[in-house]
Order: C-alpha cells, then sequence, then structure tokens
C-alpha cells in the first residue's frame, strides 16, 4: 500500500491532513524533522512526504536537503507546506528538489489532487526504468532474432510514449487534442523532408519515425509544475515563468533516470530527451533551457518547436483567442532564422495546408482520432517570453 510521511508539528494541520489521506494512502507522523527522517529510512521507504517548512529542531529546506543527499531516500518526491506565499520561498524549495507546494491551511481536495499527481508522475519515472532494463534483457537475449527483438523493442517504446504522453494530458484540461495535432504536424513535416535525398543522410530512416512518435512527450514534465502555475488564468509573473521553464529539465531528467538503468542509450530515449529538453530553444539563442543556438539545437527540438508553436498559435486558451491559420503561418514566417530553423520553416510553409487540416479534423472539441503508426521505412503563445 502507498505510505506518505508526514512532517509536522501542528497538531490540527496533521488531523485535516490525516483524515484526508487515510482512506487512500497508510501515512506515518513525524512532529520533528530528525524524527521524519529516521521515518524516511524505514523500510518499506515512503513513496511520498508532506514536509512543514517550519518544525522545532530545523526548517523544512534543510530536511529536504538531507532527503536529498541521502541515496536511500534521494529519489522520494516531496511537497512543501507553509503558511508562507513569497514566491522566492517556492523557488528556493523546488531548487532543493521538492516537486511542489501546497499552501496551509490545507484544502483536503487540493492537496489529495497534488498528492496523487506526483505520485503518478514517480510511478511512470519507475515504470520507465524498469521497461529499460527490460528492454536491454531482451537485447542480450535475442541477439540471434532481430526481427522479433526489433518488434518487442518497438511496442515497448510505443507503449512507454502513449503511457507518460496520458499523464501529461491529465494535468492540463485546455489542452485538448493538443498532443495528437502536435505529434500529426511533426509527422507531415518529417515525410516531406525525407523527400530530399539530402536530408536522409541526417539519421537513419528509424530514428525520423522515432520523432513524431516521440513528439507526445515534449510537454511531460509539465507534471511536475504546480497547479497554481500550471492553470493560472493570466500571464504568468517572472517568478512563475522560471518555475514554468523547468518543465524541460524536469522531463529530461525523468528519462535520464531511465537511461541510467542500462549500458546503452536508446534511440528513443535519445530523441524523446532532445525533444522534451530543447523544443523551447530558439534558433538565435533566446530560448530555455540552455540559449542554444543554430545547428547546436538538436534537430527533433526544432521540429517540434514550429509544430508546438503553431498549435498555441491556433488554439483557444483562457489568456486568448484562437487564431486564423493564415495569421498564424506569418508569425512563424516572422520567426524564420530568430524563432525557428531557416530550412524547417520553408518545409512549414509547404506543408501549411496539411497542418490546416490536421488542425481542423483534430479540434479540441472533437472526439479523438486514431492515428495510424505505419511505418515510415514501408510506406498564441502566452507573449515573446513564455511558453505556450
Amino acid at each position: 500500500m502507498t505510505t506518505i510521511l508526514l512532517i509536522d508539528d501542528d497538531p490540527a494541520t496533521l488531523e485535516v491532513i490525516n483524515e484526508c489521506l487515510l482512506p487512500h494512502f497508510r501515512t506515518r507522523i513525524a512532529t520533528r524533522g530528525g524524527k521524519g527522517l529516521e521515518l524516511a529510512q524505514l523500510s518499506p521507504a515512503p513513496d511520498l512526504v508532506l514536509l512543514d517548512l517550519e518544525l522545532p529542531d530545523m526548517n523544512g529546506y534543510q530536511v529536504c536537503s538531507a532527503l536529498k543527499r541521502d541515496t536511500r531516500t534521494a529519489e522520494i518526491p516531496v511537497i512543501f507546506l507553509s503558511s508562507h506565499t513569497d514566491m522566492a520561498d517556492i523557488i528556493r524549495g523546488l531548487e532543493l528538489g521538492a516537486v511542489d507546494y501546497v499552501p496551509k491551511p490545507v484544502a483536503p481536495p487540493i492537496l489529495l489532487a497534488r498528492v496523487r499527481t506526483q505520485l503518478r508522475l514517480r510511478q511512470a519515472q519507475i515504470y520507465l526504468a524498469d521497461r529499460n532494463l527490460h528492454l536491454e534483457a531482451l537485447v542480450r537475449e535475442r541477439t540471434h532474432a532481430l526481427e522479433a527483438r526489433t518488434l518487442d523493442l518497438q511496442r515497448s517504446q510505443e507503449l512507454t510514449i502513449v503511457t507518460l504522453g496520458a499523464i501529461a494530458e491529465t494535468r492540463d484540461n485546455e489542452t485538448g487534442n493538443h498532443i495528437r495535432r502536435t505529434r500529426a504536424y511533426v509527422r507531415t513535416l518529417v515525410e516531406y523532408l525525407l523527400q530530399q535525398p539530402a536530408q536522409l543522410e541526417r539519421m537513419p530512416i528509424e530514428e525520423w519515425e522515432l520523432i513524431w512518435k516521440c513528439a507526445p512527450l515534449h510537454d511531460i514534465g509539465k507534471v511536475g509544475i504546480p497547479d497554481q502555475i500550471l492553470l493560472k488564468e493570466g500571464p504568468l509573473d517572472v517568478g512563475e515563468f522560471e518555475i514554468m521553464k523547468r518543465h524541460t529539465t524536469l522531463g529530461r531528467d525523468a528519462l535520464r533516470e531511465a537511461e541510467c538503468g542500462g549500458d546503452t542509450q536508446h534511440p528513443f530515449l535519445r530523441i524523446a530527451s532532445e525533444i522534451i529538453y530543447s523544443h523551447h530553444e530558439r534558433w538565435n539563442g533566446k530560448g530555455y533551457p540552455e540559449g542554444l543556438s543554430g545547428e547546436n539545437i538538436p534537430f527533433a527540438a526544432r521540429l517540434m518547436a514550429i509544430a508546438d508553436v503553431y498549435d498555441a498559435l491556433i488554439s483557444k486558451r483562457v489568456y486568448k483567442p484562437a487564431m486564423p491559420h493564415h495569421k498564424a503561418v506569418e508569425i512563424i514566417v516572422q520567426g524564420r532564422g530568430e524563432q525557428f530553423d531557416p530550412l524547417i520553416v520553408d518545409c512549414f510553409l509547404v506543408c501549411a495546408d496539411t497542418f490546416d487540416t490536421i488542425a481542423t479534423g483534430n479540434s479540441d472539441n472533437a472526439p479523438p482520432q486514431p492515428i495510424a503508426d505505419t511505418s515510415l521505412a514501408t510506406g498564441l503563445i502566452r507573449g515573446p517570453s513564455q511558453p505556450g
């Protein structure tokens, strides 16, 4: 049974939290930071820690740091509890390794939702690591059966992608068919580029195919962004945007953890990591998280960038109306050589009518339509400084 460790010295808060969690989880309780660290090391380890910032013997930051330094507890998600809402305090906690922040007095429905979200993310990370080990075992055991091994790998990869993409969708009820549309846009760009012989030299055909298959994972890191920022109705302030930008790193790190479990780096993990981590980089070097420019930006991320921005432009959000297709095309063209790779913008212009058709057939109000996974081998962003 899932175990939650509560570290708080306020009896009233503990009573509220315990009453909220006990119907669903097992709980351990500590009223001092030192005792909390002891309970965190018991077997089985807790699946999540709810940690008050103000404790009698040490503050929550010290407890969180100690948890993250210990290899036995470093991977346990930590959610801070505090009556303070200063953005600097929230950022400090996230930088120490916390995954979320819940204000006091605690609202049980919000707390339960946040806890379940972080548990789902942790389960996905564990699943991905286990899946990677399984893939490595298959490779070692079936080197004499190449066709069967390849089929197993593809099925495992696609199952992982679908699972993680679905988790990302549960966090944001506004994006509708965004994941479905952007995958189709990226596939359209890939198929057009593959008609050009010079582009075939970039990578094997199987890796071209992985680009569009991995596209649904591009925002998986948003699972780790606090609700009050991810679901905010209106522009993000500077501090909030800094936290939002962390979704690229959170998503990349989840896949990197899985890569550490094997002896080799699977192409689909590498390509997915490139898309997740770098799809907000800009051709002119003014993007994030690293400020990469030009050809230093992974090619898969450059493809994803145009698909993601186009869909953000033509989609309605609480902070903006939907933009007509022709206006979105104009903005993409204006970004040629600034925000976007000129080659991919030129490709986009040729495929623009197909983008419009995909958007119309997969609108946010339309029921999901199946997207065929046929192998290629056989067949308004919130503003200039904010993410879509």
